[in-house]
């Protein structure tokens, strides 16, 4: 696992560092393929880039975006009701997050990393307490993780650095677990 930061740049650049540093090693080390179990991904080939939605769409049949208010904010019975209708199950107590953990890891991070390099990017901002919002949009944040062969390899963001903004989502994240809990 690679967790990777470059004061003054923004995420794109991390991405292309985490790729570089992909093949770097592969290279370094002779390997052409990554593999695992039955799975193969040539870390020399162009990546494939998805944001968290299209994943989500692609892999799931979910549009997890009509579960994300405009501020941000999630709507746990709207998520609830997408992974009724795909069959997945959940509990009575699941948070939003919790069920955009089971359908991430159930039916779309298994897919990810095939054949090439996976980076998938725009996180819910709900699931990036530490990272800028994009620009234009409240709803998903400047964080990526790199897959190969249906494993994570690398997790980045772009770091917030309003203290303002990191204090209210750090109260709003307690709060949250004083809820659950």
């Amino acid at each position: 696992m690679l967790e990777w930061y470059r004061v003054g740049e923004g995420y794109e650049t991390l991405m292309a560092d985490t790729v570089a540093f992909l093949r770097l090693a592969a290279g370094e080390t002779g390997v052409t393929l990554l593999r695992f179990r039955d799975r193969t991904c040539d870390p020399f080939d162009e990546p494939q880039r998805l944001s968290v939605a299209e994943a989500f769409s692609t892999h799931a049949g979910v549009d997890l975006m009509a579960s994300i208010n405009a501020d941000g904010t999630t709507d746990a019975a709207r998520l609830g009701a997408e992974l009724d209708r795909i069959g997945l199950r959940r509990a009575a107590d699941d948070t939003w997050s919790d069920m955009l953990s089971r359908v991430l890891s159930e039916k779309v991070e298994p897919n990810l990393g095939q054949g090439r390099i996976t980076i998938l990017d725009h996180y819910p901002a709900a699931e990036a307490a530490l990272a800028r919002k994009v620009q234009g949009d409240a709803r998903v944040a400047e964080r990526f993780e790199v897959y190969a062969c249906g494993v994570e390899l690398a997790n980045g963001f772009g770091e917030l650095t309003d203290p303002a903004e990191q204090r209210r989502r750090f109260g709003a994240e307690m709060d949250e677990k004083a809820r659950v809990y």
